[in-house]
């Protein structure tokens, strides 16, 4: 029976990993997979995750299911970090958390949630998006199609972002990233926020904002400004949300779908359709990561130790995209790569085109993606120079 079963392509970002696995230089450089690495290249458990793994080894009384919801404190802390403590929208009981494998999970949960309920709508991606947003939406069904984001000089399209938005047919869900947009780097200003914000109230569009990155752009509260500014506004909308990069729990699988309806009524018969959303798709959620992250916020000591971990590896990327392009002048090219020091987030839209990073790859083992996206974390102080001349080999 499986003998017509044909092979496909593997996803390009494993394979990538694989490569450079197998790469026997010694100056080779990981760009491409989206994970933070510290300054030894290593991607390391924080130290608030370890102390919160320890309470958990010495308290936790039971491995039993923990609902298709999940984790309620957790869902409440997670409601509480990416609206506000003071959100009218959780005073109102407007809001509901469902916890999730992980950010994808809760991608899946929002797929199916609206080819189930929302029949008939499509989903608008921008262009370019995380690669697997398309693989979530198309397995659900959903119809995909795109807004621009980025333009052929390969900057923040604004301007053509929301010409597009003011076309998209009413009633349509519209997937904005909250910050450090993958996988260009490119954030909306506060002001353009609310120019995105006028035009969904216009049209009318559900927005769905994939939150995956809170912390590593400008800080928590910072991070959150779009997300709080819909909310604020708006009757309904979706948010994704994930705990692999902010908490360092990538393999605990640590996500959350969030709710928020025109009142309380409204969101307990939503509520009902995601639990059976989630029944029907992994029954219950893992719950070693929801655990920590919940043992974290409960423990003023432990939340303090986390904000300053986080500080700490926002500040680490940020000075990287500094240091990158002030390291790429004496090659006479740090003005063609002046965007990458305005990004954000650990990834960034190089610019460099798919016949230089192949060079990179077959000439100094440098790995990134083919669309030029590379993870800035990926660099430190002893890699640095050797990646910029590669560059400036490549590119000239």
């Amino acid at each position: 029976m499986f003998e017509a079963i044909e092979r496909v392509p593997g996803d390009a970002i494993l394979g990538l990993i694989q490569a450079f696995k197998d790469d026997p230089n010694p100056d080779k450089v990981d760009l491409g997979v989206g994970v933070y690495r510290d300054e030894d290249g290593g991607t390391p458990i924080m130290r608030a995750v370890k102390a919160a793994e320890q309470r958990l080894v010495d308290t936790e009384a039971t491995k039993a299911y923990i609902g298709s919801h999940g984790d309620p404190d957790y869902g409440r802390h997670v409601l509480e970090t990416v609206l506000g403590a003071d959100s009218a929208v959780l005073a109102d009981n407007r809001a509901s958390a469902t916890q999730s494998p992980g950010g994808t999970g809760a991608l899946r949960l929002a797929a199916d949630f609206i080819a189930a309920q929302l029949p008939g709508k499509s989903i608008w991606l921008s262009d370019p998006t995380w690669p697997n947003h398309k693989g979530v939406f198309g397995a659900a069904g959903l119809d995909m199609q795109f807004y621009p984001y980025v333009d052929a000089d390969n900057r923040l399209d604004f301007d053509g972002m929301l010409a597009a938005l003011k076309q998209i047919p009413q009633g349509d869900v519209v997937l904005l990233h909250a910050c450090c947009h993958n996988p260009t780097g490119f954030d909306l200003s506060a002001e353009q926020w609310q120019q995105v914000l006028s035009v969904v109230q216009e049209r009318e569009l559900l927005p769905l904002v994939d939150f995956a990155y809170q912390g590593f752009g400008d800080g928590l509260e910072a991070d959150a400004y779009g997300v709080r500014l819909l909310a604020e506004h708006l009757d309904e909308m979706l948010i994704t949300q994930s705990c692999s990069k902010n908490f360092g729990i990538y393999r605990e699988r640590t996500g959350c779908f969030i709710a928020i309806a025109k009142d309380a009524e409204d969101m307990a018969d939503v509520r009902s359709q995601l639990a059976i959303t989630a029944r029907e798709n992994y029954s219950n959620p893992p719950a070693h990561g929801s655990a920590i992250v919940a043992t974290i916020f409960e423990s003023e000591e432990l939340t303090a130790m986390w904000r300053e971990e986080l500080d700490e590896m926002r500040s680490r990327i940020n000075n990287l995209r500094s240091d990158f392009v002030k390291a790429l002048a004496p090659h006479g090219l740090d003005r063609r790569f002046a965007h990458v020091a305005e990004q954000r987030g650990m990834f960034s839209f190089t610019g460099l085109q798919p016949e230089h990073v192949e060079a990179l790859r077959d000439r100094h083992s440098i790995y990134m993606v083919k669309s030029g996206r590379a993870n800035v974390a990926g660099l430190n102080r002893a890699n640095l120079d050797y990646v910029c001349n590669a560059i400036a080999d490549v590119v000239k």
